[in-house]
């Protein structure tokens, strides 16, 4: 019966894969970009779940527990994990399926995250687990404390969330999309939102039937995938385990079948923050009591104080590492006056009787300083891709060229946005990449900023090519 973990992982993979689905960059966008886009797709997540969960419980045929609520763990745990995950560049299912991509980054976050969690739930972090937990609060669940059916809120919530979907699909704009057959194109956010809240609703009762009382989850299976390897316990491997290795191998065969696996090697600044980010994220999602899917999608669903809770500081978290780490700065160039903006093309720069720069998006990128000293835009990675035919360079009057290969989700985006800002309107920027979820945060720019994507095209196995005319 646990092979039904495997299968039903396998499809959960695939649609996470092709969907983009991230919900480090749902909660990032909100501080990032401004935009609960993203968030509106957790949101029917967690209806679709809810509503399923209702009926299965109704009916008899599953029984979920509650736990009292430890507050001190949820709360710390809560920001470690958002912290971590920004680091990561992923949560901990994100960090899954972007292994399947081919992200040596994320192998190595995915190895210290299950080694954190594993040390945290059996080893040297147990005692520190354990006293953070031991303050607790007789508050299990909303439905629960007002003695009211949880019809209420999964209705509730269901409405809510309807409407705000349909809000932002009717404003969405025409993006352009790759040349490709009809099952290579991505699944739209909202489509993939709802096939894994489906199979959320599934895996209750096939888990259930395996001795198992709980639905989706990452954090314990990952440890237990690791304690498994390490001493061999058979006992470790039930349906949670055979869920995230389907959900590798479902990823792998969606990557590999549309062209979208390739072996990415890190820099040193990239892998050392993969160690860093899934540290936290196995050590917060421990004292948190689950991931963005155990907590942000099952227990939200079971509207308990634990998953609410959880979601916000791990939000929070998320807020917190974005500004810190995620933020560029704004440079001033040599004759800059403060505060006039930097037009960077030829037509502009003849205007003001000066000489156009050379590489000048690429002058202006390396001058960016190292935030908080673990992300930059600039310095030795601006140098280094520059060394090697990255950076920024001049194409032709009013073409240029910014070459982002090995840069992780969000960075192509923001190196984009910082980019265009420094060229004319009309003037052309090209954008190399070979993040995958960039496929569709560089165009949905594009669309949402009122600029024209002249081409859009494949470079190989998992590299990709967008030219954007910047707009008036």
């Amino acid at each position: 019966m646990i092979l039904t973990g495997l299968a039903l992982g396998a499809a959960l993979g695939a649609v996470m894969q092709r969907g983009r689905f991230c919900v480090t960059g749902m909660l990032r966008d909100i501080f990032l970009q401004r935009s609960w886009r993203g968030f509106t797709a957790l949101l029917i997540v967690i209806s679709v779940h809810a509503v399923g969960l209702a009926a299965l419980t109704s009916a008899g045929i599953i029984a979920p527990e509650y736990d009292d609520l430890a507050p001190v763990a949820v709360v710390v745990g809560g920001v470690l994990f958002g912290l971590g995950i920004v680091l990561a560049g992923g949560c901990a299912s994100g960090t899954w399926y972007r292994s399947a991509e081919g992200l040596v980054g994320s192998w190595i976050a995915l190895g210290t995250y299950a080694l954190s969690a594993a040390a945290m739930k059996s080893g040297a972090l147990r005692g520190l687990n354990d006293a953070l937990h031991a303050p607790t609060l007789p508050l299990r669940s909303l439905p629960q404390t007002l003695g009211v059916s949880p019809w209420w809120f999964a209705l509730g919530l269901g409405g809510l969330t309807a409407v705000l979907a349909r809000r932002y699909l009717a404003a969405e704009k025409p993006v352009a999309t790759l040349h490709r057959q009809p099952w290579r194109r991505p699944l739209h956010l909202y489509a993939a939102a709802v096939i894994v809240g489906l199979l959320g609703v599934l895996a209750w009762p096939l888990s259930a039937a395996t001795g198992r009382n709980d639905g989706l989850g990452i954090t314990t299976p990952s440890s237990n995938v690791l304690r498994y390897l390490v001493t061999g316990d058979a006992e470790r491997v039930d349906w949670g385990v055979m869920l995230v290795l389907g959900l590798f191998l479902g990823a792998f065969a969606a990557a590999k079948a549309t062209g979208e696996f390739r072996v990415r090697v890190p820099d040193a600044t990239t892998a050392c923050r993969a160690v860093l980010g899934g540290l936290a994220m196995g050590v917060g999602a421990s004292l948190a009591g689950g991931c963005t899917v155990g907590n942000g999608m099952v227990q939200t669903s079971l509207f308990t104080y634990q998953g609410w809770l959880a979601l916000l500081f791990i939000a929070l978290g998320v807020g917190l590492g974005t500004r810190l780490w995620l933020r560029p700065a704004a440079p001033s160039l040599v004759g800059q006056e403060p505060g006039e903006p930097v037009q960077l093309g030829e037509p502009v720069a003849r205007a003001r009787g000066e000489e156009p720069l050379v590489a000048p998006v690429a002058s202006a990128v390396s001058a960016l300083p190292s935030v908080g000293g673990l992300i930059s835009l600039g310095g030795a990675d601006s140098a280094r891709r520059e060394q090697q035919g990255g950076g920024v360079a001049t194409l032709a009057p009013g073409r240029y060229r910014l070459d982002t290969f090995g840069a992780v989700c969000p960075f192509p985006l923001i190196e984009a946005k910082e980019a265009m800002k420094r060229i004319a309107p009309g003037e052309e920027l090209v954008i190399d990449f070979d993040c995958t979820q960039a496929t569709d945060s560089l165009p949905r720019w594009a669309a949402e900023d009122g600029h024209e994507v002249v081409e859009f095209s494949e470079r190989g196995e998992a590299g990709w090519s967008i030219t954007v005319r910047k707009g008036a």
